[in-house]
């Protein structure tokens, strides 16, 4: 397929388009370089730099397109609440300019990249896509809100189109990794404090009604969730919008992070303790039954060693070349 990705330029875009391409697709990769590397492209996509709504209309027009891979968003819960226009502009506005883009193309399908956050405090774990849908913060309900407008999109001129909920991505792949100005998620931010990048690791909330009083999430390794993306491109149906969610079905507590974070790079990480984070739910693991029964996918890189390995070897090759 000739495919167009948003957002190739950041950590989970970078991954994909690699796998994407090692699939026989070929790719255009626009991103605007805001949060992303130019040089975490893929090797062998074609990049234009801007915004979404700037040059979608154009690339889209330019040659025939098979589908469009959007990873494109801002992704930061704490900036989301503090400036929610960056938000319902950068995702919202942004994805309806691509979708009618797509309209306007004839552009058939779509795989958009959502988040476990359009759920925001379950109810029930494992959480299945049936679930109430009650995002906490403005980041999942602007991701929810795309949802919501693609699905009227597929009803109304036949796209065919799929939504990824993530729950915690992380590990490495090709070459491509985590690497951000602002970091916030939890394994990068540990194998940093081991790479002596930053004094400590913070635990936010040690009296969670867990077994080891941490909170405790859902990690999926970033090629596992590539793969899902190549199926999911493949079962897209015209007028349909399918709904899947990625995790591994296993749940990790942060402490668990540290210490299995501490095994793989054999070092001794400091550890703070620190209030909770106001809205963070106590457990969030997925069920991804759906995806495994519906496209097929079979996630291979499930343990969490594994997940931090190929992460921690990614970060040391980062630091090396930073420091050169």
């Amino acid at each position: 397929m000739r495919l167009l990705v948003t957002g190739g330029a950041g950590y989970v875009g970078s991954v994909c388009s690699r796998v994407l391409i090692e699939a026989g697709h070929e790719l255009t990769v626009i991103d605007n370089l805001s949060t992303g590397n130019r040089e975490a492209v893929a090797p062998g996509a074609r990049f234009v730099q801007g915004d979404v709504a700037d040059v979608a209309a154009d690339v889209l027009g330019e040659e025939s397109f098979d589908g469009v891979v959007h990873f494109a968003a801002r992704s930061l819960v704490g900036e989301s609440v503090e400036k929610p226009e960056l938000y319902w502009y950068g995702n919202v506005v942004e994805t309806l300019a691509l979708l009618e883009a797509m309209r306007q193309t004839v552009t058939p399908r779509l795989v958009f990249s959502s988040t476990a956050a359009t759920y925001g405090e379950p109810e029930v774990v494992p959480i299945v896509e049936s679930a109430p849908t009650r995002p906490t913060n403005p980041y999942g309900a602007t991701k929810l809100a795309i949802d919501h407008a693609i699905a009227d999109y597929c009803h109304a001129h036949g796209l065919a189109a799929v939504s990824l909920r993530y729950f915690n991505v992380a590990g490495a792949y090709g070459g491509a990794g985590e690497n951000r100005a602002i970091e916030t998620h939890l394994i990068p931010i540990v194998l940093q404090a081991a790479l002596g990048i930053r004094p400590d690791v913070k635990i936010f909330g040690t009296d969670f009604p867990t077994d080891d009083g941490t909170a405790i999430r859902d990690y999926i390794h970033v090629a596992d969730l590539a793969d899902a993306h190549l199926l999911a491109l493949e079962s897209a149906i015209s007028g349909r919008h399918a709904v899947y969610n990625l995790g591994s079905g296993t749940g990790y507590s942060v402490r668990e992070v540290i210490s299995t974070c501490m095994d793989v790079t054999g070092i001794d990480i400091p550890v703070q303790e620190a209030p909770r984070r106001a809205g963070d739910p106590a457990v969030l693991i997925a069920s991804s039954d759906k995806a495994i029964a519906e496209l097929g996918w079979k996630p291979t890189r499930t343990e969490l060693p594994t997940i931090v390995s190929d992460a921690w070897d990614f970060t040391r090759t980062l630091a090396e070349h930073t420091s050169a």
